[in-house]
């Protein structure tokens, strides 16, 4: 086995253990979660409502939730992405400031109302260079495609446009680029790709259906 074949699956193995927290927050805080996709923002009854500033710790779109820690030492604060798109933003980029007000719930601190958002900081995906992978270039618009199977510890998969059309390879780097952190086999989304050394490669991605990510 070369030495980058190695490299390229020792990264793989660190990226599908990013963010292991996720299904830890998604065991923890699935009643609120819950809440939130049901639409139960306004219930503010007997909780405490606090303003708190800090920076995005980490947010995957494609769970529809992440963290933002708090400059003055509190614990993380719950971000769904329902508070995000009702305050008019699309998505949060790792690093972003962030001011917003959190409602002190009995599992933790949950975001409430985005005030103000700053990306200056943020790392943004176009920043972030490919370290393991073939850089592609987009060609065309973004198609809809499904995913056709992918392997968080392999750190690829490979996603259809359907019957008859060749399939694209998705890389776990290019997912973490654009804020997932995994994808599950029959998922819809939103991809531009090109062509690779052995054929067609996703470039970029972004989630499919109302309110910006995969119902899948």
């Amino acid at each position: 086995m070369g030495q980058k074949v190695r490299d390229d699956l020792n990264a793989s193995q660190r990226q599908s253990e990013a963010y292991p927290e996720g299904e830890a927050a998604e065991r923890e805080f699935g009643d609120d979660l819950a809440a939130f996709r049901d639409g139960d923002l306004e219930n503010t009854e007997g909780v405490d409502v606090i303003e708190v500033s800090g920076r995005i710790k980490w947010f995957d779109v494609s769970k529809g939730f992440g963290f933002i820690v708090p400059d003055n030492g509190m614990p993380d604060v719950l971000l769904h992405v329902t508070c995000l798109r009702r305050d008019g933003f699309q998505t949060a980029y790792e690093g972003a400031r962030v001011v917003c007000e959190a409602l002190n719930r009995p599992k933790g601190l949950q975001a409430f109302r985005i005030l103000s958002m700053d990306e200056s900081t943020a790392v943004h995906p176009a920043q972030v260079e490919p370290r393991t992978h073939v850089n592609v270039t987009p060609e065309g618009d973004f198609e809809r495609v499904e995913v056709k199977w992918f392997n968080r510890i392999r750190g690829y998969g490979f996603l259809t446009r359907g019957a008859g059309t060749a399939d694209i390879f998705v890389h776990m780097e290019t997912l973490r680029r654009f804020g997932f952190t995994e994808l599950r086999q029959g998922q819809t989304l939103l991809v531009r790709f090109g062509n690779g050394p052995k054929g067609e490669m996703a470039a970029e991605l972004k989630p499919d259906g109302p309110g910006g990510f995969s119902s899948h």
